[in-house]
């Protein structure tokens, strides 16, 4: 391997990176090699991640059985297209989603990313409508604190007011970006919305968390009463699980322990464990029946090139082994049991607005605002990998970790909750 100062140094002159403003954010700390739940720093120095690779490496970095099914896979056939062309791995997967899946979601549309996933559905979503009945129902109720991708559609359905997206304000189509009804009154507050407005094609929520938007959690009540809003108005509703999918709520899903079936639902992230980049859009039959006719215009017409990626769906395959064979869910309980209680606490100190935990996903609120470039720097010189969103410091871990190692991260937190005053 290149000597870190070589192709780190070089290399920063020229990459631009995610979500920074390059010329006043600390540069990132340079990772040569990844185990488990661990960074192994240039320097040699090691890191224990508390984010998990965005949200990805649930089963543990270079876990074995991904590896080798990559491996296997890129020998005998790395991608073919899916037009006019099949592959196994990405007819099995679509098979063994549909069987895990909730109700009756069972068609699967592969993508290359979580955002294009969520872009497939609203696509879906607008063209179901028109297919269905000849209606132009354009327009999206998506949730404040809400994000669902950095893509043109997906970013008219994030929360229109946070940092990411609030530049393109005017340029991005006008949605109904409302205040998520987690309140007694949700039935009211739902069913005016969706009464007052004929050109509503779906319902979008991230279920149980918004993720990204700081990890805030709402009650299964909540996505029960847009259930029942949606089927009422006839209206879809998209689950975004690309976050709280395969396992990260305790349940294999965010739906199954809320007890709510989407008409479609999105998948990425943890999918492939964070290997290779894949996502997913699964429809219900009922919404997929409306594009299965004679008529050629009824078809989906999106086809990225590297749709069903072979690689991708290998790794996923590999993974929903694991699920199978591997005490994932019960990994989450213990996480979730061991989160609430390190930090729970926190929450009785007078600098922290509030605590949530929900399966293997914490989150520590502070009431003022902190540099969040220096916290980052702060927890890195302590050993950890924890990148906060605002004023919240937060853990989604690999479902693998060592308690020890889970300890380290909640005592950072609380030592670095000492700092905030």
């Amino acid at each position: 391997m290149a000597d870190c100062n070589d192709w780190f140094r070089t290399g920063l002159e020229h990459i631009w990176l995610p979500y920074a403003q390059m010329k006043t954010q600390p540069g990132p700390a340079p990772i040569v090699s990844t185990s488990g739940a661990r960074l192994e720093m240039a320097d040699g120095s090691t890191l224990i991640d508390g984010v998990g690779s965005w949200w990805t490496s649930v089963h543990g970095y270079n876990h074995p059985t991904l590896l080798k099914a990559a491996h296997e896979q890129l020998e005998t056939m790395p991608h073919v297209m899916l037009g006019g062309l099949a592959h196994e791995q990405a007819y099995r997967l679509a098979a063994r989603l549909a069987e895990i899946a909730p109700g009756d979601l069972y068609k699967t549309f592969f993508t290359e990313s979580g955002s294009v996933a969520v872009e497939v559905a609203m696509k879906v979503a607008v063209q179901y409508a028109m297919n269905l009945a000849g209606e132009r129902r354009t327009r999206f109720v998506s949730f404040k604190g809400g994000y669902h991708g950095d893509t043109f559609a997906t970013m008219s359905v994030c929360d229109p007011e946070e940092g990411m997206h609030s530049l393109f304000s005017g340029v991005v189509p006008d949605q109904y970006v409302v205040d998520l009804p987690d309140t007694d009154d949700r039935t009211a507050v739902i069913e005016k919305l969706l009464s007052s407005h004929n050109d509503i094609a779906a319902v979008l929520v991230e279920p149980l968390i918004q993720g990204a938007g700081g990890m805030r959690m709402h009650s299964p009540e909540t996505l029960k009463a847009l259930r029942e809003a949606c089927d009422r108005h006839g209206v879809l509703l998209i689950f975004d699980e690309i976050f709280t999918g395969f396992g990260r709520t305790g349940a294999m899903f965010a739906a199954d322990r809320a007890g709510v079936i989407p008409d479609i639902m999105c998948l990425g992230k943890a999918l492939t464990g964070g290997i290779t980049p894949l996502a997913a859009t699964i429809a219900s039959r009922k919404v997929y029946e409306a594009f299965h006719t004679d008529s050629v215009d009824h078809a989906l017409m999106h086809g990225p090139t590297f749709t069903g990626h072979a690689i991708g769906c290998a790794v996923a395959n590999a993974g929903l082994d694991l699920f199978e064979t591997k005490p994932r869910l019960e990994q989450v309980n213990t996480i979730e049991a061991q989160l609430t209680e390190r930090l729970m606490p926190l929450s009785k100190l007078p600098q922290v607005a509030d605590v949530r935990v929900c399966g293997a996903v914490a989150a520590v609120e502070f009431a003022d605002e902190f540099d969040v470039s220096a916290a980052r720097s702060w927890f890195i010189e302590r050993g950890t990998f924890i990148r906060p969103l605002g004023r919240v410091v937060y853990l989604t871990p690999a479902y693998v970790i060592e308690q020890k190692d889970l300890a380290t991260l909640t005592g950072a937190i609380s030592e670095f909750a000492d700092t905030v005053r």
